[in-house]
């Protein structure tokens, strides 16, 4: 995982080697797993975001960022995050 730009933005390279900037928005632990949550970091004001899930793994004593292939793994943490987030917001009101 590259963190360019600090600790909120990281750019992540997709499966077609494409980069992108992304910015983390939660991490959250679930049935003992490392779950990383970010947004695209250029949206437009009236764009609603599309989260990625990604899962904390170790690889060769390096941790990596791992796509989650299990849809009801990737639904259940993403509900986490979602409530999560919106604590956050309702928190700052």
């Amino acid at each position: 995982m590259s963190e360019e730009y600090g600790n909120d933005y990281v750019v992540l390279t997709d499966e077609d080697g494409n980069e992108v900037e992304f910015q983390h928005i939660d991490t959250v632990e679930v049935d003992g797993e490392t779950y990383m949550a970010f947004i695209p970091a250029e949206l437009a004001v009236d764009e609603e975001a599309e989260v990625v899930i990604l899962k904390v793994i170790e690889e060769d004593g390096e941790e990596i960022l791992a796509s989650v292939d299990d849809e009801d793994e990737a639904d259940k943490v993403f509900d986490i995050v979602m409530e999560r987030v919106e604590d956050m917001y309702e928190d700052e009101e």
